[in-house]
């Protein structure tokens, strides 16, 4: 460690033990500024015999005690550089130096699981439904969804998952050890907006190591730290994959990339559904969205359809307004039809039919046929003058007398035709005899 990053951390160390608490959120607001303080402490965690390394933790855990949040926050950037010194101290067997680490950690851990009155919190999680939209995803996108009886009783409810009442902790153990360290990761995913790109890079570089350390992978990423094998769980993986989502969207692509690919890596060994399952979600989206900015100067954001203001109707959904105007049409058309046809001197098309009978056939035997509409016969009689024969225009609403008159007597001339024929050959086969 340099000269002059030992300075820096021992000067920060010296004037937070003289602010009285009137200042203490000046002080907070203007740890911002200070450029060379949070690479020159990273690089005091990092080195587990540095003398300075107790002194600091102690002062990180006086920070998150405080209660201002920016000093939280403040401290929880270095949480995943603190969580690979203790596992890299624990699996090297020599816990010289991790006291004080583990020290700042269980208290962390300590204070977030009780509320301002030191009872124990019970968190709470809502699972959103996927037949409503979020900013992750539209109903109209997964497909269409079968409304089936089951489906219409669980729309609109939602599903609560609880987190605690969790234990506190006095000493880490090889049974509560990822227990407690789950419980810090999502606290940390908890402010992950707040976190800088050294932090997004330290969790990253945290997810790669732990997965990899002790198999063949670890050769390929050409790692040359601890080559034993880490015991993780199926928990502390989602929580990894959680952050390592939002460092993927946030300026750190390749970094981001390598430790996903390293964690599904590690949770194929370990058959642990829970973290495939999150895992290849979010690497298929990954490659099915397009990120807007390339650039590691700002956010990047995934581009997601957006809920329209207005109702989606199909243009071809069968719905009692388009029968309406389904039939304005036809009715417009046909008069539409009739004016053309007595614009072009009162002469009309007929219109053919297979059977020779034009319109729809009742139960009773009769045919539906068109009435002349008065509307038609007036405009007919003004553009075609009195003398001629007036059109008849389509009206559905029945028969005309006349008209029913004459294919009356046309019925009986038929039948008495094939009477006559019937009777004719009849007598000529008699006379044959």
């Amino acid at each position: 460690m340099l000269a002059m990053d030992q300075g820096v951390v021992e000067e920060w160390l010296s004037e937070f033990k003289t602010l009285p608490d009137s200042a203490v959120s000046n002080y907070a607001a203007s740890l911002r500024d200070k450029g060379s303080l949070v690479p020159a402490l990273y690089k005091v965690i990092r080195e587990n015999y540095s003398d300075l390394l107790e002194p600091v933790c102690h002062q990180l855990f006086e920070f998150y005690r405080s209660g201002e949040p920016q000093l939280q926050r403040f401290t929880l950037q270095f949480l995943p550089e603190l969580l690979w010194s203790l596992l890299s101290v624990s699996a090297a067997r020599d816990p010289r130096n991790s006291g004080c680490i583990e020290a700042l950690l269980l208290g962390i851990y300590n204070l977030e699981i009780v509320d301002k009155d030191g009872q124990s919190k019970v968190l709470s999680f809502t699972v959103p439904s996927l037949s409503k939209p979020s900013v992750y995803h539209e109903p109209s996108s997964i497909g269409s969804m079968a409304l089936t009886e089951g489906a219409l009783a669980n729309h609109g409810l939602s599903r609560v998952v609880f987190s605690g009442p969790h234990l506190q902790r006095e000493s880490f153990t090889a049974q509560n050890r990822f227990d407690v360290l789950t419980f810090l990761l999502m606290c940390y995913n908890a402010a992950l907006s707040y976190m800088t790109t050294s932090s997004l890079q330290s969790l990253c570089q945290l997810s790669s190591r732990v997965c990899i350390c002790g198999y063949p992978r670890q050769q390929i990423r050409r790692y040359k730290g601890i080559s034993s094998r880490l015991t993780v769980t199926s928990e502390f993986l989602v929580q990894l994959i959680t952050g390592i989502h939002y460092a993927l969207c946030n300026g750190e692509a390749d970094l981001g990339s390598k430790a996903l690919d390293d964690v599904l890596y590690r949770a194929q060994l370990e058959l642990f559904p829970e973290a495939l399952l999150v895992g290849n979600a979010i690497k298929s989206s990954m490659h099915g969205a397009a990120l807007k900015s390339k650039s590691k100067e700002g956010a990047r954001s995934i581009e997601v359809e957006i809920t329209p203001t207005t109702s989606r109707i199909s243009r071809n959904a069968v719905t009692s307004l388009s029968i309406r105007g389904h039939r304005w049409k036809r009715h417009e058309s046909q008069e539409v039809s009739v004016d053309s046809e007595s614009s072009l001197g009162g002469v009309a098309i007929p219109e053919i039919s297979v059977t020779g009978v034009s319109g729809e056939r009742m139960a009773n035997g009769d045919s539906l046929r068109s009435r002349p509409d008065p509307r038609v016969l007036s405009d007919a009689d003004a553009s075609g003058g009195g003398s001629g024969g007036s059109e008849i225009g389509p009206d559905p609403r029945g028969h005309d007398g006349a008209t029913r008159g004459q294919e009356v007597r046309r019925q009986k001339s038929v039948r008495r035709m094939v009477e006559n024929e019937g009777s004719g050959l009849a007598s000529a086969g008699r006379s044959q005899y």
